[in-house]
């Protein structure tokens, strides 16, 4: 097992990553920048070591960096986290040159599924089911026009190496095309540095459904179950749940059989998540994978009793999953992310927290880094916090979120509270009658 983890990372994660650590016994290493010296990752890490500027391309992006921290406080591994270096193959084969234990997949597989296009052909050959599209990178517009006119508007244009919607335009007839397609690939190219963009058909009002997986050493990949969501504002996720109320037993098994089948053709290991788009009619279709640890990984770990974070850190160690059965969800779990944004225009709201009060009780769990006194950076991502309840049914779990976003207090900055209040309350929300185009009602 390890003696020593650095956490590359910051907020939330970082100290999530930190207590998993304390846990099993293992010596912890801190980096931060320089906006974050007074971070209580930090503070609870053994060690911390300053690695650059509030840029993060400049200090969590930086390479050389985080490599030099690592070797001077004798860490044998790294725990990228989610977000910043955690996707990148490149950091991940560096780590395996200086023997230093990437805590994550393989490089290859990082760069196999971290590639859109690619990753949907691998996962078609490998039996999961895949929307019509363009099965790889589109060279040109005039291909681009031939594709849609094969498959039939609407189609969307995805960036190949993107996230997050950029380098997305939803295209719905010939005329728009060519503008759409271009647009595309200049996002693409500034987000991501790969122009690259690929095309599929486009489907109306899909749920987002995905699957947490784990892969040991050893060939074994199980899955954990599914996560709803579909609650998302520009693609961007504001509400998971777990179990999803759109799925049953019989779908779960056959969804989850595909998942591992597929994931284990590829030799895949650690942790990941497996995203896919399902209709109305039920049909599934992958869309991408997370090749990481995710922010909504607590509701999972909620329904099965299982700490995900700790089981990354021991896969990684050599050890086997033990689990001779799936996990059954036990129970509902919801996450919130409460962001310090304005609620209703979402416009970032960084700043000093100046009253800080979280909700307790049974089945109510906050990961934060946040505190009475702290700043919210503008460097970084708004996340302040995720509240997660558990219930024994989704009914009781809506209401104990209700009750657990009354009770968290938070003065200084605006934060999204409001608006998870106002979904809880929402009459759709509670019967599960929602798709990805749930928030547009909000916004409207």
């Amino acid at each position: 097992m390890f003696k020593k983890i650095l956490v590359a990372n910051r907020g939330e994660i970082a100290l999530r990553v930190i207590c998993a650590c304390k846990e099993l016994g293992i010596k912890t290493v801190a980096v931060f920048s320089e906006a974050d010296r007074n971070s209580l990752h930090v503070r609870f890490a053994d060690e911390a070591v300053c690695i650059g500027p509030a840029r993060s391309s400049e200090s969590y992006l930086k390479v050389p960096s985080v490599i030099s921290a690592a070797e001077i406080t004798n860490a044998d591994a790294i725990h990228p986290g989610y977000g910043f270096l955690s996707e990148n193959a490149y950091f991940a084969e560096v780590c395996e040159a200086c023997h230093i234990k990437f805590i994550g997949p393989s490089p290859n597989v990082i760069r196999l599924m971290g590639d859109k296009a690619r990753a949907l052909a691998a996962m078609s050959k490998a039996g999961l089911p895949i929307l019509p599209g363009s099965n790889g990178i589109v060279p040109s517009v005039e291909a681009a026009s031939d594709i849609a006119q094969g498959i039939g508007y609407p189609v969307i244009i995805k960036a190949s190496a993107g996230g997050g919607g950029r380098g997305m335009r939803i295209v719905r007839s010939r005329e728009t095309l060519a503008t759409a397609f271009a647009t595309a690939q200049h996002e693409a190219g500034m987000a991501f540095t790969v122009p690259d963009v690929y095309i599929e058909r486009y489907v109306e009002r899909p749920r987002h459904i995905e699957f947490q997986v784990m892969g040991d050493n050893f060939g074994k990949v199980i899955h954990f179950g599914e996560r709803e969501c579909s609650i998302q504002r520009r693609h961007q996720k504001l509400l998971e749940e777990s179990p999803s109320v759109a799925l049953n037993s019989a779908i779960r098994k056959e969804m989850g059989a595909k998942v591992e089948a597929a994931l284990s053709s590829i030799g895949y290991s650690n942790a990941g998540t497996v995203e896919f788009l399902m209709d109305d009619a039920m049909n599934f279709y992958f869309m991408e994978m997370n090749t990481r640890i995710q922010v909504e990984h607590p509701v999972t770990e909620l329904v099965t009793g299982v700490d995900l974070v700790k089981l990354q850190i021991l896969l990684a160690g050599g050890s086997k999953l033990h689990f001779e059965d799936h996990l059954k969800p036990r129970g509902h779990a919801i996450e919130c992310r409460i962001n310090a944004e304005d609620p209703f225009t979402h416009v970032p709201s960084p700043g000093k927290i100046t009253s800080f009060n979280v909700p307790g009780g049974i089945g109510v769990r906050v990961d934060t880094a946040a505190h009475t006194e702290c700043t919210i950076s503008p460097h970084y991502d708004s996340l302040i916090a995720k509240l997660i309840v558990h219930a024994n049914s989704r009914a009781e779990a809506i209401r104990k979120m209700e009750r657990s976003l009354e009770m968290f207090v938070i003065e200084g900055v605006k934060t999204t509270i409001p608006l998870h209040q106002r979904i809880m309350r929402d009459a759709d929300f509670a019967a599960g009658r929602f798709d990805t185009k749930f928030m547009e009602r909000y916004s409207e």
